[in-house]
């Protein structure tokens, strides 16, 4: 059986779907706070979209628990934020529960975007924590954070105009949020993707490159033109918002998966000076 381990890249087995789950969950859940606060949500609505996006970011806060081999070591967390992102996110997401449960059960707009505040924290906390694995070349790119950032925001939006569709939920400016955070996405990605080309090795790549695409095709180009079309279709509207926020949501969610599980490969054993016998 040979090495897997040597000079030549090899895939790293440390994180898998289980923390993707973290990045992917715990990222959807503070963009829908974060649009929740500012889209003039109020009563039953209001309190159903923060339950919701807290309890995705628990749902991956626990996905991530359950990865880790002894699970009582989660407790080593709340020791270090000085030192840790992961310690800063945990810290973020106990504010967001927080100030969250105290919106949803006082019906608090105030609040609710004090919660929102705290949830970019937390997905602030995300890009910067995988973007601290410098073994691994295509998450060390400094452009990752704001990847990882605007990704989570996309994904929030894409959920919460899909459920005001599917709902028929008033939202105050929601589309309008919604375009900016896909642009804003689509240019993260342009500018990791410049950064990454320099360094990240070549099945690496390969993997980003076909989950880039699809991410700016379906979850971009796509999107935006079936906002466009809702414009012009009042009768179709609805639906085609709908597909909009799925495709957003869905492209986001391939993207993360794909770079946490499949592009994570590190860059091998560097070796510049080799021994000589005979030499010193």
């Amino acid at each position: 059986m040979n090495d897997p381990f040597g000079p030549n890249p090899w895939h790293q087995t440390n994180w898998d779907f289980r923390a993707a789950f973290n990045f992917i969950l715990g990222g959807t859940g503070a963009g829908l706070l974060v649009i929740v606060a500012f889209s003039g949500s109020a009563g039953n609505a209001l309190r159903v979209e923060l339950l919701l996006g807290m309890a995705l970011i628990g749902a991956g806060l626990i996905s991530v628990w359950f990865e880790i081999g002894r699970p009582l070591r989660a407790m080593n967390v709340g020791f270090n934020p000085f030192t840790s992102w992961m310690t800063r996110e945990s810290f973020a997401a106990g504010l967001v529960f927080v100030l969250g449960l105290a919106a949803a059960w006082l019906d608090s707009q105030p609040l609710a975007q004090a919660a929102a505040l705290a949830a970019l924290v937390f997905v602030y906390c995300q890009g910067r924590m995988l973007q601290a694995a410098k073994g691994i070349p295509a998450w060390r790119v400094p452009a990752l954070t704001w990847l990882v950032f605007t990704t989570g925001l996309a994904e929030g939006a894409g959920l919460f105009v899909a459920l005001v569709a599917l709902f028929d939920t008033p939202a105050r400016g929601a589309l309008g949020y919604f375009s900016l955070a896909l642009i804003a996405r689509a240019l993260a990605w342009s500018i990791y993707r410049g950064g990454a080309a320099k360094g990240v090795v070549r099945a690496a790549m390969a993997t980003l490159d076909r989950a880039g695409k699809i991410l700016i095709q379906f979850g971009t180009i796509a999107s935006l033109a079936l906002l466009l079309l809702g414009l012009f279709a009042a009768d179709i509207a609805r639906a085609v918002v709908l597909l909009a926020g799925v495709a957003a949501l869905v492209t986001g969610w391939q993207f993360k998966f794909v770079l946490i599980t499949r592009a994570a490969y590190n860059q091998g054993f560097a070796l510049p000076h080799l021994p000589v016998r005979g030499t010193r």
